[in-house]
């Protein structure tokens, strides 16, 4: 009897032939409802959790805050301190940025609470404490600055038990406090939601499975009751299905073959072009450090040769030629170590205007005949604090980009704009006072689409050997690391305008004043014994010339390995001169062991290239960068010999 024959001998007579079909669609639409019904109370649930989680990580931010307010106070004051005992005026710039982010900082708390009455009734109090405060320091900071140490520390001795400042510290703690009790109860709330939603989930999952049972059930019956109709028939569809499905698995899988290949040989070509550029920026390094070397001996022979040389009007204008060529060539240098990135980062006030009249000639030789480059801005008087090496580097990158956009011919803009934003005005800037170098090309611009990833490492539309995909990323990262932010204009067939915003460096004078490399230098009373190492014979020559010239007593070694003996030898000993990198022994390792036996031993570190060496091994002695004048090293022996 065939399994149709006895499913029709024992069915009831009043029951459809189809009942399998009926009861397998009544557990289906049951399923579905109680089913959308309980998502539907987990999607409250977790909307529940993720808003408790929300304030609860808000509470953290303001506990931070509130902390991190606390220590800027601290360092501003301490800051302060120090510039009232030693009146060094940077110490007193460094109280007023301190003092000012702290400011920002209780703007930024007062926003953070404004939806609590309590902690924004602090706050409010905190700020004119904070000002309070600020006046007390002003004055302190003002007789600081002008020259009466003695009133301004006896000042600050008395500001400590300020009521301004204890008024601080209890709202600070009390804020703290009150947030933290808002942090217990809120996390007592997502505890109670994450236990709420796991029972949700446990009671779907375990509904889901009794009706999948369920489901299974009937639908492996109704499956059986239609292969026993149509075996014949289903198993042709089935054989058709199965052969369709493998026929798509073999598509897709060579097509997913061929496209991993295609990633795979791109990825190969942009680590063999990053690896080339590593290789090529260590090669920079190098070839800066034999320059740095080769100009030391000529900058340092011609100021002694102006020394020597007769008073002929001739000959002074031919030296001052070969001086200024060196000079050239000393910056181009310093721009290939920025290149091979052998630079520390040492930000500094920069006049935007000066640095872009200044790149003009090495942009000129960069981008070619081809290329216009016109340069406008009314940033005139205003400054930038930043690395002026990587400022210079970011700006070199943007125009190469635009020389490719515009297939190198075409029309280059750079300008130094003064603007003023507003918060959020562009990205993440605060509110304040701007400079924005904007590099604008004539090229054939950006899809929205290219510009949604321009500033992805490696993400590149030039062709294979064109192009790494770092440029854009690093010049992002130059702009974020002082604080700035970078926006791009651009459109099919229109160009590209990319600009750097970076925050308006308020300074005096003295603080960005810069002192001419070919200033004279008074020399000392008396000369000094000196130690000199140095493994390039022709530098070591040149130093020791012009330390002679400078009324020194030098004393040459050009192996770092007979520093000691010759360090014996001498009677007495006011400073060593050492070169940082030697081979077999750098200068550093070469002081540490002569600093065995002379702790207190005075040393001055010149040096073209640093390299791989860790800065920190030159711990608190100065360095002086190759190549320099006599009057830069005759500053620089007379400050570390002197203290």
């Amino acid at each position: 009897m065939t399994p149709a024959a006895r499913h029709r001998r024992f069915r009831p007579r009043w029951l459809p032939e189809d009942w399998r079909g009926w009861v397998l669609a009544f557990v289906l639409v049951l399923g579905i409802g109680t089913t959308f019904g309980l998502v539907q109370t987990v999607v409250d649930a977790n909307a529940a959790r993720d808003g408790a989680i929300e304030r609860r990580s808000h509470s953290f931010e303001v506990v931070i805050l509130a902390r991190s307010l606390g220590e800027n106070l601290a360092q501003a004051e301490a800051a302060l301190g120090r510039f009232v005992i030693s009146g060094d005026r940077q110490l007193g710039v460094r109280f007023a940025r301190d003092w000012a982010q702290a400011g920002r900082q209780i703007g930024l708390l007062d926003r953070m609470v404004r939806d609590n009455v309590l902690q924004r009734a602090r706050v409010t109090a905190l700020r004119r404490a904070y000002a309070a405060r600020g006046r007390e320091l002003s004055v302190i900071a003002a007789g600081a600055a002008d020259d009466r140490p003695d009133p301004a520390i006896t000042a600050f001795y008395d500001a400590r038990d300020s009521l301004a400042l204890r008024r601080i510290d209890d709202l600070l703690g009390q804020t703290i406090a009150a947030e933290r009790l808002l942090l217990d109860a809120r996390s007592i709330e997502l505890d109670a939601t994450i236990a709420r939603s796991n029972r949700l989930a446990g009671g779907l999952l375990l509904l889901g499975v009794a009706l999948t049972a369920i489901g299974l059930f009937f639908g492996w019956h109704l499956v059986q009751a239609i292969a026993e109709r149509r075996a014949a028939a289903d198993e042709a569809d089935a054989e058709r299905a199965r052969a369709a499905e493998l026929e798509a698995a073999v598509d897709a899988a060579t097509a997913s073959l061929r496209a991993e290949q295609v990633e795979r040989a791109a990825a190969e070509a942009q680590l063999n072009q990053a690896q080339k550029m590593e290789a090529i920026g260590q090669l920079t390094g190098g070839i800066a450090h034999d320059f740095n070397n080769m100009l030391a001996v000529v900058l340092g022979g011609i100021e002694l040769a102006r020394r020597h040389v007769p008073d002929d009007p001739a000959v002074r204008r031919h030296l001052d030629h070969a001086a200024e060529g060196g000079q050239r060539a000393a910056a181009l240098t310093r721009q290939l170590l920025a290149f091979a990135r052998a630079e520390p980062v040492a930000p500094e006030a920069i006049d935007p205007p000066a640095l872009i009249e200044g790149m003009t000639p090495l942009l000129d030789r960069t981008l070619g005949d081809a290329i216009r480059i016109e340069v406008a801005g009314d940033a005139r008087g205003w400054s930038v604090w930043a690395d002026r090496h990587q400022l210079e580097n970011a700006i070199l990158n943007l125009a190469v980009n635009a020389r490719d956009a515009m297939e190198e011919r075409g029309t280059l803009t750079i300008a130094a704009r003064a603007m003023t934003l507003a918060a959020g005005q562009i990205g993440g800037c605060a509110a304040g006072d701007y400079v924005a170098f904007c590099i604008t090309d004539t090229g054939h611009g950006m899809t929205p689409e290219v510009q949604a990833r321009v500033f992805e490492p490696f993400f590149t539309t030039k062709p294979v050997g064109r192009g790494t995909g770092l440029g854009l990323s690093q010049v992002f990262g130059t702009v974020r690391r002082f604080g700035g932010e970078i926006g791009i204009e651009s459109a099919p067939g229109r160009g590209t305008t990319v600009t750097l915003y970076l925050p308006r460096h308020h300074h005096t004078a003295e603080a960005v004043a810069a002192v001419p490399e070919d200033a004279p230098s008074e020399a000392p009373t008396t000369g000094r014994d000196i130690l000199v190492v140095e493994d390039d014979p022709r530098v070591l020559r040149s130093v020791v010339a012009a330390l002679g010239e400078l009324g020194h007593r030098p004393v040459s070694c050009d192996d770092p390995a007979k520093a000691a003996d010759a360090l014996i030898a001498m009677p007495s000993v006011d400073l060593v001169l050492s070169d940082v990198l030697m081979p077999g022994v750098t200068g550093p390792e070469m002081v540490s062991g002569l600093r065995r036996h002379r702790p207190d031993l005075r040393v001055l570190y010149m040096t073209g290239f640093a390299g791989d060496l860790d800065e920190d091994a030159l711990g608190r002695d100065p360095v002086i960068r190759k190549p320099f004048t006599l009057a830069v090293l005759g500053d620089a022996v007379s400050a570390a010999a002197g203290g």
